[in-house]
């Protein structure tokens, strides 16, 4: 007996509820170092430590029932197709976080060094590879929902 169609359907609304509060949690983290950056040179780290730790709880609950889903996915509903998806999605956003922390880093490194024409190049390069990051964050995303959708 498979699970009826309306738990797929909450299933599929709680990945998409997830996802949406990664994007929230960016923005804080964003907003959070852009604060951060207003109080060099002599920074507030410590005020700065705790919203890293903070948004790094969030990131880690939001994965931890992203994966729970990717495993019913798989099992109750026999969609490795799906699972599939949301394991390269995980990946996807592991590689974002990286690249947020290297822009941060980036950032704060030009902030420290204005004369440094090199630190500009580099941020828009980490930039670049974000684009590349959100495109195919968006594509994943996209055949995720048309997979989800054909057995409605």
């Amino acid at each position: 007996m498979s699970p009826n169609v309306t738990e797929f359907k909450k299933l599929v609304q709680r990945f998409y509820a997830l996802q949406t509060e990664r994007i929230e949690a960016y923005k804080l983290f964003e907003e959070g170092h852009e604060a951060y950056l207003r109080t060099g040179p002599h920074y507030d780290f410590e005020h700065y430590r705790q919203l890293v730790h903070e948004i790094t709880q969030a990131f880690s609950g939001i994965s931890k029932e992203v994966l729970e889903i990717k495993q019913r996915l798989h099992q109750d509903y026999d969609r490795p197709d799906l699972s599939e998806h949301i394991e390269k999605l995980q990946a996807k956003e592991k590689q974002k976080l990286e690249l947020t922390a290297k822009l941060q880093l980036a950032k704060q490194n030009a902030q420290d060094h204005p004369e440094d024409e090199g630190c500009q190049e580099k941020i828009q390069e980490i930039r670049q590879d974000m684009i590349k990051n959100k495109e195919a964050l968006s594509e994943i995303l996209q055949d995720f929902k048309y997979d989800s959708e054909e057995c409605e």
